[in-house]
């Protein structure tokens, strides 16, 4: 991840509804949410539900997949892990006592699974 990555991934999640999404995702794992769920979950109106979903999905911080007629939402943790990473990057800079809880919980953030990806039928 670039700088101009970063700028753009913490952009899409300066916003509170997206923030608030992209957090129950996270906590909903792989197995992610309908989107009917989230909206009913945050009082969300669809068509802003819809809205604040495609702007977290073009900043790939969000992945979609149907099943049946549902569409089914969830956190892209490879993309999670990446922005912390990038973030945590040049912590310290030498001195550990600054930034040593914060890389902790960067490793732990880097141990989650990345969600399956289905593979497309042809």
């Amino acid at each position: 991840m670039d700088t101009t990555d970063a700028v753009s991934t913490l952009a899409a999640l300066a916003q509170e509804h997206r923030l608030g999404i992209f957090r129950m995702l996270v906590k909903a794992g792989s197995d992610g949410m309908a989107a009917g769920a989230i909206a009913e979950a945050l009082g969300l109106p669809a068509s802003s539900l819809s809205f604040h979903l495609g702007h977290l999905s073009r900043d790939r911080l969000i992945v979609q997949r149907r099943e049946s007629r549902s569409l089914i939402y969830s956190a892209d943790f490879e993309r999670m892990n990446a922005l912390i990473t990038f973030l945590m990057e040049d912590c310290c800079q030498g001195r550990p006592e600054v930034c040593g809880p914060l890389a902790e919980v960067a490793s732990r953030a880097a141990c989650c699974p990345p969600s399956p990806k289905k593979r497309a039928r042809p």
